[in-house]
Parts: C-alpha cells; sequence; structure tokens
C-alpha cells in the first residue's frame, strides 16, 4: 500500500509541474531564510570556539549615573577604574578582564599605512576566551607589570602587515608607539573578541586611564561553573550600591549589570533596566516576526493544495467507488505533502548553507564563521512538515467525504 501512495504522489507531482515547483519553492525559500536567519541569532547569542565559555561569563559595557537630588543622567561604557576597584574584587569570579573597545590605528611601515583595529587589554583576557594560537605566544601578567610594548596579530593582520615574512619578532610602529609581535592568532569576529591586534593595556602612553570612572572599556567576569552566574549577577548590583565617585555632587547613585550575550544584546537595543534586561520582550518579537513572515508561504500553499487536490475529485470518486475509506484517502494526500515538504527540506538545507557560504564570502562581516547547526535545520524542517500537514489534512478531508457519485461529477 506504501508502495502504490509513492507511485501515486510520484504521478501527481509529475502530471502539473508547475504546482509542485511553486509548493517547492514556498517551501525551499521558507527554510532557508529561517535558517540563515537562526543559524546567526545562534551564533551570536550562543557561539562556540572563541567564546565557549560564554554560558559561564557575563560581560559589562554600561554603567548609569545618576544623584538623587538632581535629575541629570549619564550612560557610559566602563572607565579601567571602575573595573579595577569594584569588579575585579569580585568573590564569587575566576577571572575578571578589562579590554578596550575596539579602535583604528594607523601602522607605519616604511613606505606603507595600514589602517588596523587594536583592543588593549589585561592578561585575565585570553584565560576567558579561548583564542587558537598559531604561532608564538599570548602576553600575560609579567609582560603587564614590566610594561613590554609587545603585540598580538589576528592571522589576517600578519599576512597584511609583513607578507610572506615571519610575523614573530617583527618590529613596528602603530600611533606612535613601536610594537613587537609575540604571536598570531586565528581570526574570529565574535563581538568580545574582535579586533586585528591586541596589546597591553599598561602599554598605552599615559596612565590616565587608571583614574577614569568612565572610559572605552568592557568588562568580562568569568564564573568558575555556569551554576554560579546568577551569584555573580547578585553581587554586581551590591557593588554598584557602593561606587563613590570624584564628584559626588554631580553622581552618587550607580547602576551596572553582569549580562549574558543575550541579556546585553536586549538591554542595548530595547533600553531595559530589569535584571534580564528585557529578554523575554526580546525573544518574543523575534518569534513574531518570524511567524508573520512564515504566514504568507504557508498561506500560499495552504491555497495551492487546495487548489491540486481539488481538481482530483474525480480520481477520488472512484477510488471511493471501489471501497477506499476516507482515513485511506487523507492518509495518501498528506503524504504526499509530507513527501513534497522533504523534498524542499533537502533542498532548503542545501541552499541556506550556500547562502551562508555566499554570505562570509562577501567580507561585508569581517572574519564572518557562520556554522549550521542541525537542530536549526530539524526545527525548521518540523515547522515546514507541520504547515506541509496542516495544509493538506484540512482539503483531503473534505474530498475524501465527498459522496462518489457528486465527485465523478466533478461537483466538488
Amino acid at each position: 500500500m506504501f508502495r502504490n501512495y509513492l507511485l501515486t504522489a510520484w504521478k501527481v507531482f509529475m502530471r502539473r509541474k508547475l504546482f509542485t515547483a511553486i509548493n517547492l519553492l514556498c517551501i525551499v525559500l521558507t527554510l532557508v531564510v529561517l535558517m540563515v536567519i537562526t543559524a546567526l541569532l545562534q551564533n551570536t547569542f550562543f557561539p562556540t570556539g572563541v567564546e565557549g565559555k560564554s554560558d559561564r561569563f557575563v560581560q559589562m559595557i554600561m554603567i548609569r549615573s545618576s544623584h538623587t537630588g538632581r535629575g541629570g543622567m549619564r550612560n557610559g561604557t566602563l572607565g579601567y577604574k571602575l573595573i579595577d576597584q569594584y569588579l575585579k574584587p569580585l568573590k564569587g569570579a575566576e577571572a575578571v578582564s578589562a579590554a578596550s573597545f575596539p579602535q583604528s590605528v594607523s601602522v607605519y611601515q616604511d613606505d606603507r599605512v595600514s589602517e588596523v583595529l587594536v583592543r588593549h587589554t589585561d592578561a585575565q583576557y585570553w584565560k576567558i576566551l579561548d583564542f587558537t594560537l598559531v604561532s608564538g605566544r599570548l602576553y600575560n601578567a609579567d609582560d603587564l607589570a614590566q610594561g613590554r610594548m609587545v603585540a598580538v596579530l589576528n592571522r589576517s593582520t600578519a599576512r597584511k602587515l609583513f607578507l610572506d615574512q615571519t610575523p614573530l619578532g617583527q618590529k613596528f610602529s602603530a600611533g606612535g608607539q613601536v610594537f613587537t609581535v609575540i604571536g598570531v592568532v586565528e581570526d574570529e569576529m565574535h563581538v568580545n573578541a574582535f579586533s586585528d591586534m591586541w596589546v597591553p593595556i599598561t602599554s598605552q602612553a599615559s596612565t590616565d586611564y587608571k583614574n577614569e570612572m568612565f572610559g572605552p572599556y568592557m568588562a568580562m567576569i568569568l564564573a568558575r561553573k555556569a551554576e554560579d552566574l546568577p551569584a555573580i549577577k547578585q553581587e554586581i548590583l551590591r557593588v554598584a550600591k557602593t561606587v563613590r565617585y570624584d564628584d559626588p555632587k554631580r553622581f552618587n547613585v550607580t547602576r551596572m549589570w553582569g549580562d549574558s550575550k543575550m541579556e546585553l544584546f536586549a538591554r542595548t537595543l530595547l533600553n531595559d533596566d530589569t535584571e534580564t534586561g528585557g529578554v523575554g520582550k526580546l525573544l518574543g518579537y523575534i518569534v513574531a516576526a518570524m511567524l508573520l513572515f512564515m504566514m504568507l508561504p504557508a498561506l500560499n500553499l495552504i491555497n495551492l493544495n487546495v487548489g491540486r487536490i481539488l481538481e482530483r475529485g474525480s480520481e477520488i470518486g472512484v477510488r471511493k467507488a471501489f471501497g477506499a475509506t476516507s482515513a485511506q484517502l487523507v492518509a495518501q494526500l498528506v503524504l504526499e505533502n509530507v513527501l513534497l515538504c522533504l523534498a524542499g527540506g533537502a533542498m532548503g538545507l542545501a541552499s541556506a548553507a550556500a547562502v551562508l557560504w555566499w554570505v562570509e564570502g562577501l567580507g561585508l562581516i569581517p572574519y564572518l564563521k557562520v556554522h549550521l547547526d542541525f537542530a536549526v535545520f530539524g526545527y525548521g524542517l518540523l515547522i515546514t512538515l507541520v504547515f506541509g500537514v496542516l495544509s493538506g489534512v484540512i482539503p483531503a478531508w473534505k474530498m475524501s467525504r465527498l459522496d462518489p457519485v457528486h465527485a465523478l461529477k466533478g461537483n466538488a
């Protein structure tokens, strides 16, 4: 019986090739868009590789300062003094890192000038992020204590600056300072790891950064295990109440949060002051947007299936006249939809992988590497199958209930 269903489905698909092609196109386009967007979101919020410990650390990029007796408020990124005095002593943390945001700097070499992005970081930075070391070494606490002018480059920047030469030991001038390359790491594009070059915080020309509560820095706080993160978040909220400013007449209240990657994105996008940063709202918006996007192809799929099934009234009438039950007819018609969805799913997976490969190759997002998660594909295919079943069940059941005489006359 199942073999007969498959043969019948194949004949039906080939008889109306245009309907079949349009159905497949709806399924493939829906799956491709869903899988590409979901893969990018997953790569951002639940990364692997260099930020593989993201389930164990929180990050901070912003504090909100105000005064109880004044109406003014300041939203600013962190200064090194705030991180050093209030965050590094956190009792529940395994490691706390201070790192500047990527800043453009000019690198001078003979007759060439190159623009690269540089981060100033401490030694803890390398303990929290799992960079892949290509050659050499990463700078450590001793390098910072001694004020050594050393630098770590990523692979692309090392090739850009030194071509085919070995970068280790090479000296170069950047921003009026001379650095020596001691290490090369793989290219990475994740938010906390993104840069072309990394140098010690202590290599800065001035030490004024040590006295600044606001500045171009972010903090990452690593817990010993993921279960410790809620306690660390609460500790950060308590520490915020102890922050003291040089001018207490201007600011005397501080609000700051330790956020996961999704919480940080939600807080920044929605300007939410709650502990979770409005993650629930953000997820609701994402789900609603996906459902709205899927509504149009789903309705198209239902209309096409209705038309395809209704035109087979005579065939169904003959089968009913020879004793086919309503359940058998529904099973056959739904199976045809499921087979079409499976074919579209396979094509959608291949197309999504091709689109991601194309996006990586464009270079619009430097160092982008996106891995297509088969779990994402599974969820997308499941949704498509659900739509396929629902779009086939209703017209199939309607046709299966027709009187054979009416069906043979084409009175569907």
